[in-house]
């Protein structure tokens, strides 16, 4: 399988308050084409500054983010992105945000409606077009960003904690959602979680990144197919089998993250 996404011995570093904080330091890391690849650290490893390196909103301080092994110069069309705060437009029906991406690339108005509308189906949002945010659920308001972000058909597709304000029940619903519309398209994939449990549960592999400054601990296969069509999955002996592993490769992590936490709030007291 060919190498969509590289990161090549990639350090960020930031400056803030007289210091200097390392946020990630030497990540190689290979994404493949068409690939689903989970990313989970503890929190403040550097994992949202990945994404946001990968989807060009900032540049690392040493090493090179690569997309088809062209290094990234700024945000473009071939990478799409869902926050966990949807981001929609209010005063946009879901149709018109969905369309929004489409009038930045230039597509004609006809076509425009045409493909929002296919995408709303696709999330399974068939009726909901002419509904504004504040009609529509946590949900649904997520599916709508996935479509804005789909319809204008981006090679990769970074997804940011997307469902972490949502319920257990409507966030295994989208994590559902999610791999059939995955398997449809096939989209190369990079969505970060905090949960162990949904990294199992999508990813072909889990990256594990290291607490402060972020470094790459392990990654982790996770050969499970036709999650969706299996009932109870997460129950199976081969899930939980991984679920460990990843908690393993964690549990100091977490532990030495909290450390700083303390030693950081200490500080600033004294």
């Amino acid at each position: 399988m060919t190498v969509k996404v590289r990161f090549e011995n990639v350090g960020k570093r930031f400056h803030a308050r007289g210091r200097t904080v390392t946020a990630l330091d030497d990540v190689s890391l290979d994404v493949r084409t068409g690939e689903f690849l989970v990313i989970v650290g503890p929190s403040g490893c550097g994992k949202s500054t990945l994404l946001d390196l990968l989807g060009g909103l900032t540049a690392p301080t040493s090493g090179r983010v690569l997309v088809d092994g062209r290094p990234v110069r700024g945000p473009g069309l071939d990478r799409g992105v869902v926050f966990q705060q949807y981001a929609l437009l209010p005063w946009r029906t879901a149709q018109g945000n969905v369309e929004f991406g489409l009038e930045a690339k230039g597509v004609p108005r006809r076509d425009r409606e045409a493909l929002a509308r296919e995408h709303l189906d696709l999330v399974g949002l068939d009726g909901f077009a002419d509904r504004y945010p504040h009609e529509l659920s946590g949900g649904m308001k997520q599916r709508v960003a996935i479509a804005r972000s789909l319809a204008f058909d981006p090679e990769i597709l970074l997804m940011d904690e997307p469902f972490a304000a949502l319920d257990a029940q409507t966030r295994d619903g989208l994590q559902d959602e999610l791999l059939r519309i995955w398997e449809r398209t096939g989209k190369t994939v990079v969505f970060i979680t905090h949960g162990i449990e949904e990294a199992v549960y999508l990813g072909q592999r889990v990256a594990v990144l290291t607490s402060r400054p972020g470094r790459l601990k392990a990654v982790v296969e996770v050969p499970l197919t036709a999650r969706p069509a299996t009932e109870d999955l997460r129950s199976d002996p081969a899930f939980t089998r991984y679920r460990h592993e990843i908690w393993s490769l964690l549990r100091d992590e977490v532990t030495r993250a909290q450390r700083q936490e303390l030693t950081a709030e200490e500080a600033s007291v004294g």
